[in-house]
Formats: C-alpha cells, structure tokens, sequence
C-alpha cells in the first residue's frame, strides 16, 4: 500500500487568498478607491474612532464603510446615523475576513465614486491579521486598557499593520499603561509602523490620524 499524502492545505488557502487580494487591489485602484483595513479587539474604539475620523473627512471625500461581524448590525446602524454609506457584513461565524469575502461585499456595496472605504474588521486580534483582504493599507486599534504589552503576545498583526492607533489616552492616568513600552515593543515587531495616540471621546490626536489618511488617499489616486 502506497504510503498517504501529506497535503499543505494552508499554504494553498493562504497563497489563492493572496492572489484573491493583489486582483482586489487592482480593481479598487482603476477605479481610484482607497480601502482600508482596520482591525482590534472587541472594545477597544474602533466604530468610535471611525465616527472621530470619518466625521472629519466626510463633507471633503466620498467615504463609506463596511462594517463585518459574525452577527448583528449595531455598528452598521451608528455609522448610517453619521451620514455615511455603509452595508453590514455578517461573516457566518468566521471570525475574520479574507479577499474574496471581502470582494463579495465591495460588489454588493458598489465602491466606485468612493474615495475612501474602510472595512471594520471582525473584532479579533489573531484571525484577521492572517488574511489579506485586498486592502490598500491595514491599520489596527490598541486601547489603553488592554495594556502595553499586547506586541509581544499578537506579534503578528502588529507585523502586517502599517498604522497602530492607540485609542483612549485619555483614560491614562487610571490605568499601568506604558506608552514608551508599547511603542518600543510595537517597533520590535514593525520598524516601519506608524504610531497614532489618540483619543476618539475627546478628540485628540485625530487631526493627525486624518491627515494621514489625507495622503494615503492623495497618493493611491495618483
């Protein structure tokens, strides 16, 4: 008997996904649209920081936003009330996105005369930075409560971002949070990663976000 195979499914899921995400890119940038992926853990700020930014912007870019969860439409509904397009991605239990997925609700969606669409991950801060999702840029959300050393537990999704956020500095005082640290550790993991401390209840720090996004969004429609 002819011994049995050992097949590398994983690589072959991971190498079609990313096939999958460079045609995505390719699509939203003939079409002159900036999709950004934006990833954390539950809680940390992320549809708050979207309507601190996307507030912002709004009345001087065509913006929307796809909000994906395994269920319920909250998030959805609170970026609706903003003003801004948006459609809910329910993911079916999965608890990350990958491009075709992602495809699928850009087809539905209809993205051309956007210039700048985030897609609000699945709140999870180990599947979604396995997949890429045909996003221009990913950039992911640290809170202050969730503490300093979050770089050297996750060391992937800080490896695959190009911008960290670090969400609710106002709240500093209350808790062991070192910024220094996470900053050190964040830049162990990524020497090219961008840093944001911001707070999306107060307001600051978000005039820099934005005018990061600005740029981002000026250079992808060159």
């Amino acid at each position: 008997m002819d011994k049995y195979k050992v097949i590398e499914v994983k690589e072959s899921i991971f190498a079609d996904n990313d096939k999958d995400a460079d045609r995505l890119r390719e699509q939203l940038k003939e079409q002159k649209t900036y999709l950004l992926n934006l990833m954390s853990s539950p809680g940390s700020g992320k549809t708050t920081t979207l309507k601190a930014v996307l507030g912002k912007l709004k009345d001087e870019m065509n913006v929307g936003v796809m909000e994906a969860d395994i269920d319920s439409d909250v998030d959805a509904a609170t970026m609706q009330e903003l003003g801004v397009k948006t459609i809910q991605l329910h993911t079916g239990g999965m608890c990350h996105l990958d491009a075709d997925m992602t495809r699928q609700g850009i087809n539905e969606f209809g993205t051309e005369g956007l210039d700048l669409v985030v897609l609000e991950n699945v709140g999870n801060l180990v599947c979604p930075a396995e997949f890429d999702t045909g996003a221009v840029k990913s950039i992911m959300i640290l809170s202050v409560p969730e503490g300093h050393d979050k770089p050297l537990k996750y060391p992937l999704i800080f490896q695959v971002c190009d911008a960290l956020i670090i969400n609710k500095i106002d709240v500093l005082p209350y808790f062991d949070f070192d910024m220094e640290k996470v900053e050190e550790y964040a830049h162990m993991r990524n020497p090219k990663l961008k840093i944001f401390p911001i707070s999306a209840k107060t307001g600051e720090g978000v005039d820099a976000l934005c005018d990061w996004l600005r740029n981002e969004v000026k250079e992808w429609q060159k």
